[in-house]
């Protein structure tokens, strides 16, 4: 079976994209079939002009589609990346997911494995409040939580947070990260094609 992955971030600077294209490549390189998403921006156009790295994003990644609930229903498994803010998930992944209730209706987000990724500016920032409270929506879709938990020795290389790889802002995108972060996405493609 042909695991098909959506990899869905968002990010205003770049850093949750830089994780998503290294879960991709890492997904990619695992035999899965990969769609590199974004969650809509929701903030007005005038607000992301104004933000010179934000606007930079923007343009620098134009080029990448936007998530749709079609993607939700053609994958058989989702990495989500989203940076955290007040210890959740960033308002415009939370705005994705709320457009996802027919999706859902029909069962189209059950029974599939999904796992994610976050970043706040300090360490103790939200992080893990963040992917625990989304693994809680994966439990309202029926889906299946594939946590990186401590199954290699780079996630306590990394911070060992268990419930996925997080970044600090402004911390470089060593080896070590990119091997976290492989790590993760390449779990998740392992498992969802047990489950196939």
């Amino acid at each position: 079976m042909t695991v098909k992955l959506a990899i869905i971030y968002y990010s205003s600077y770049g850093t949750n994209h830089q994780m998503a294209s290294i879960a991709a490549e890492a997904a990619k390189a695992a035999g899965a079939e990969v769609r590199l998403l974004k969650a809509p921006e929701t903030a007005p156009d005038e607000v992301v002009a104004g933000v010179d790295a934000w606007k930079a994003q923007a343009e620098k990644t134009a080029d990448i589609p936007d998530a749709t609930a079609d993607d939700m229903e053609w994958a058989n498994a989702y990495l989500i990346s989203a940076p955290t803010r007040f210890g959740i998930m960033a308002s415009q992944m939370r705005a994705f997911i709320d457009t996802l209730g027919g999706v859902w209706g029909k069962g189209g987000l059950a029974n599939k494995p999904v796992s994610a990724m976050t970043s706040a500016q300090n360490m103790h920032g939200g992080q893990e409040t963040t992917l625990v409270s989304f693994y809680t929506t994966v439990m309202h879709w029926g889906g299946f939580v594939v946590a990186p938990g401590y199954t290699d020795e780079v996630i306590f290389k990394t911070g060992g947070n268990a419930y996925g790889y997080s970044h600090t802002q402004g911390n470089e995108f060593t080896d070590e990260v990119k091997n976290a972060i492989g790590h993760q996405a390449r779990r998740l493609v392992d498992v969802a094609a047990k489950l196939g």
